[in-house]
């Protein structure tokens, strides 16, 4: 007989105390935000929602509260310092001309007006950028944890449909604003899924991305080819539109550089705005949440937009219900405790989503008048330059909010105003900082359009010339700055601007 000999494995078991960092939120707490989170449109659809589901949700009989609010409450005292934030765009808006040959280039004048861009807003009941993209979800396979994720990636695309906001941040959001714990690797590949949406391009988080996902979908070929060559390894070459040197890179003739700079400037470096396009116009709607009058003597007033959101209250007959199962509980059948249990419940659900709806109402009129006092020179006067440097923590401070929240205010909501609608992030700006001095980068922004407009346009000036000019102007920044706005403004280098 042969004895087999079994091994006992042996399993040790160690404790040890370990500190840890953990950050919890309650339900009520989730609600608030995620109610505060929303426009007016969206909550008006939060709110039906609700009451369909809630029978203990009724519309109240009382009239809304429809008062105005100044812009200078007494519980909102004005920081004296200023924080540096810097805000880079990922988009390189030098490109918005992509798609046109230069000899179809009109003359620059400096861009489109400030009264131009705000026309771009257009109302009407039309299908918004994030519906569309919401209705190619039921096309695509996703689990039910995947659908939350894809919803937060479309809602978090900014306007030319592209993603600026790093994967770990919405995978924080999604943690302690949605209680959705998902690694950064899965909402990668939930984005990936996205990015095979149309438009071509969308949900890129770069503007090389942006064109790269675009040429990928088309049709094996040499100049699909080439086309992947360009943006992948000569991006440089291809975004200062240095066509020789990259014909030169690319071992080109000349028929053959023109065919791939033509299909190149057929790539669209911003593929949101052609979800609802009309001879160049947005069309997506937009329902101002705070409306904002300045009166001839520069008082500033604004009323928030209830749109046709109701007054709430908690139902009556759900509440003397409640009262009465309390009272006889102590002879209560097993039928009549679950009633008591589901009316509780019910009251309970309508109460918090009452209180939910106010909190939000106090925390949009705390951080509108925050945003009007601190900007009340462009209030009354629509003048862009005077929009002071001002970030989110100024207003988490002055308001005494958590930065989290001003963020989701500003992020999602629109102001209409004398002098145009916008939405509450174009009133924040970042500042830097010349000799002692803040400055507002905006302020800076539109000193340099305005002194590109009044140039000699047989000679216009070099970033070098246009740093000299500012500084004596009173904007003492470095050459490298100056480009880096020009840019951003989507002004062309001085030999582009020749005509």
């Amino acid at each position: 007989m042969h004895t087999i000999m079994a091994q006992e494995q042996v399993q040790v078991q160690d404790l040890a105390q370990q500190q840890k960092l953990t950050q919890t939120i309650t339900k009520q707490q989730l609600l608030q935000a995620q109610l505060t989170e929303l426009p007016i449109t969206q909550l008006q659809e939060r709110v039906n929602a609700e009451m369909d589901d809630n029978p203990a949700l009724e519309i109240s009989t009382e009239p809304a509260d429809d008062a105005a609010y100044s812009e200078t409450p007494d519980t909102i005292e004005t920081p004296e310092t200023f924080e540096q934030e810097e805000r880079q765009s990922a988009l390189d808006a030098a490109l918005e001309s992509i798609g046109r040959d230069d000899e179809d280039l009109p003359v620059y004048h400096g861009g489109m007006s400030n009264q131009e861009e705000r026309e771009e807003v257009v109302y009407g009941q039309t299908e918004s950028f994030y519906d569309q993209l919401k209705n190619q979800m039921g096309m695509a396979e996703l689990t039910e944890q995947e659908e939350r994720v894809m919803e937060y990636l479309i809602g978090s695309l900014d306007d030319d449909g592209l993603l600026r906001k790093p994967l770990h941040s919405i995978a924080d959001e999604l943690a302690i604003y949605h209680n959705v714990d998902v690694p950064e690797q899965q909402i990668e590949r939930v984005l990936r899924k996205l990015q095979e949406f149309d438009p071509a391009g969308i949900g890129a988080r770069s503007l090389q991305e942006c064109l790269l996902l675009q040429i990928q979908r088309r049709k094996p070929s040499n100049l699909k080819a080439l086309m992947l060559q360009t943006i992948e390894d000569y991006f440089e070459l291809f975004t200062r539109k240095h066509w020789d040197k990259l014909q030169q890179q690319l071992r080109l003739t000349d028929l053959q550089a023109e065919v791939l700079i033509r299909e190149l400037r057929k790539l669209n470096p911003k593929p949101g705005t052609s979800l609802g396009e009309v001879v160049g116009r947005s069309v997506q709607q937009i329902t101002p949440d705070f409306i904002i009058d300045t009166q001839d003597d520069g008082t500033v007033t604004f009323t928030l937009n209830g749109g046709d959101i109701p007054e709430l209250h908690v139902s009556q007959s759900f509440t003397d219900t409640l009262k009465e199962y309390q009272t006889n509980k102590d002879n209560m059948s097993r039928q009549m405790k679950e009633a008591l249990l589901y009316t509780k419940k019910k009251v309970d659900a309508a109460q918090s989503f009452i209180e939910a709806i106010q909190v939000r109402r106090h925390t949009l009129i705390v951080t509108m008048q925050a945003i009007i006092q601190w900007q009340h020179r462009f209030f009354e006067e629509g003048d862009e330059a005077l929009l002071r440097p001002m970030i989110l923590k100024d207003i988490a401070e002055k308001t005494g909010l958590d930065l989290s929240t001003v963020s989701r205010v500003s992020n999602s909501k629109y102001a209409q105003t004398r002098w145009g609608t916008f939405p509450l992030r174009y009133f924040f700006s970042g500042y830097v900082s010349a000799e002692g001095e803040e400055l507002s980068t905006r302020e800076i922004k539109a000193a340099l359009r305005d002194l590109i407009a009044a140039e000699d346009k047989c000679s216009p000036m070099s970033d070098d010339m246009l740093t000299k000019e500012l500084a004596k102007k009173g904007y003492p920044i470095a050459r490298r700055t100056v480009g880096k706005y020009r840019e951003q403004l989507g002004i062309p280098v001085a030999r582009l601007r020749r005509s």
